[in-house]
């Protein structure tokens, strides 16, 4: 098969080279942004008096057939023609003669498939960013249900101060909010036109990249032509995106998975979105967050992937540049179906109230509560307190209580200086809604961080 470049070869190009030189069994995905960047660029060369008005008539009526024939699955892609842009470009010119061979003026496959991929990448940004987000209203949704809902908040996985559930939940509301900022951040610096660099250093035609990049909703063009048609940073970034929000989702999943165990019993999820056992009819696994969790080092792997191709190319454009895109296209996919479930895992989700409530009973949460105490209302020096306090925890112990259940006897034969009214301040509710400090998990502070999102997210619809 006679390659678009073949004038300077006498021999073609083996079977074997053919198979591993080829993109086009996966930059297939580009073909919309292809077209659309083809056309832009062919209006452009009309526009300078490169191309006449029945030169881009032909062209754009060219190129509406091949997208038709795409979408229908009509259109033949063939290895042999080693890309997508070629396939196109060799399909147009079929169709429409030689106004298709004009196409390529002042243009290079290198700046090409730069445009192409950018502006996928900017459009997935965008997508993922709105995934996100309705994520993160499924999550608001909960907390709004349970800003009452007692939970043993943890350090080191231990017990360690109450706290409700939905105060929790709002914890990784704040995280996917970092996500969407990151995602968007992306866009603004990486909305940039590459198309006219042609292959690392310009043209000597009289185009207008400034149009170009106007057709196609670009903010500005780029100022250099070298980096650009070798700069992959865009795509750098939309894999540290996602891996940073799988990062997210993994821990998130992580305590779906502890919570759903026999030892928690703080949620079940639906039957929907678990699986069985081929052996233990009794099973019910937590296959959805397992598998978040596991799909998160599948995307480390392809941002480590693409760093490790990048950090050894001398300027400008290189072939091993080629392994750019199926790991985002994966890293894509992977955050797209992965926002998509656990959406629906969540909401499908039952929470076990007195679960919750009841191993807040266990492991002293109120200590801290009585420490406190003894700072504001008997003077005590913390570090005395803490010491005090840590005496009344080993009595509980040694009584086979939890602290929140002591008497005052108890208390007053520890350190004298304790009131009675200590016992309201060992509550747990009252520990909980003590919390009242911004950000803290107190009711009011939770309701005060619901209503936060909700305005977040109505601004960013």
């Amino acid at each position: 098969m006679e390659k678009m470049w073949s004038g300077r070869f006498a021999q073609d190009a083996s079977s074997l080279l053919e198979h591993f030189n080829a993109s086009i069994m996966f930059d297939q995905k580009l073909y919309r942004e292809d077209i659309e960047g083809s056309i832009a660029h062919a209006q452009m060369l009309c526009a300078q008096g490169i191309l006449t008005a029945q030169e881009l008539a032909s062209i754009e009526e060219g190129m509406a057939q091949v997208l038709s024939e795409i979408e229908s699955g009509k259109f033949e892609w063939k290895i042999g023609d080693e890309d997508l842009h070629m396939a196109i470009e060799k399909r147009l010119t079929t169709i429409i003669g030689d106004a298709g061979k004009k196409l390529h003026t002042a243009r290079s496959r290198n700046d090409q498939v730069a445009l192409d991929f950018r502006r996928y990448v900017l459009r997935k940004n965008s997508e993922i960013a709105l995934a996100i987000k309705t994520v993160m209203r499924t999550i608001v949704d909960i907390a709004r249900e349970h800003a009452t809902t007692l939970l043993p908040g943890m350090t080191h996985l231990q017990h360690a101060q109450p706290i409700n559930f939905g105060f929790h939940m709002l914890a990784y509301a704040t995280m996917l909010k970092r996500d969407i900022e990151r995602f968007e951040s992306s866009i603004a610096r990486n909305n940039v036109s590459p198309i006219g660099c042609a292959a690392l250093a310009g043209t000597p035609h009289n185009i207008n990249r400034e149009m170009t990049a106007k057709l196609l909703n670009f903010d500005s063009v780029s100022i250099n032509c070298l980096d650009t048609v070798s700069d992959r940073d865009f795509a750098l970034e939309i894999l540290f995106n996602i891996s940073t929000l799988m990062m997210h989702i993994s821990r998130l999943s992580e305590e779906i998975i502890l919570w759903s165990s026999y030892e928690f019993r703080f949620v079940e999820l639906s039957d929907e979105y678990s699986t069985g056992s081929s052996i233990m009819p009794q099973k019910k696994n937590p296959d959805v967050p397992e598998l978040l969790r596991g799909k998160t080092g599948r995307v480390y792997g392809n941002l480590m992937g693409l760093l490790t191709v990048m950090k050894g190319l001398p300027l400008a454009y290189n072939k091993d540049t080629q392994e750019d895109k199926e790991g985002v296209f994966d890293s894509v996919e992977t955050a797209e179906i992965s926002l998509e479930i656990l959406r629906e895992a969540l909401k499908t989700m039952t929470i076990k109230k007195e679960n919750m409530a009841n191993a807040c009973k266990l492991g002293h949460l109120s200590a801290t509560d009585l420490a406190d105490y003894l700072v504001e209302h008997c003077g005590v020096p913390f570090r005395e307190a803490h010491f005090i306090t840590g005496k009344a925890v080993a009595r509980a112990e040694t009584l086979g209580i939890d602290l929140s259940e002591i008497e005052y006897k108890e208390l007053h034969a520890i350190d004298e200086r304790i009131k009675e009214d200590v016992i309201r301040y060992l509550s747990i509710e009252h520990s909980m809604n003590a919390r009242t400090s911004q950000g803290g998990t107190a009711e009011v502070r939770t309701l005060e961080q619901i209503i936060y999102f909700d305005h977040y997210l109505q601004e960013i619809q």
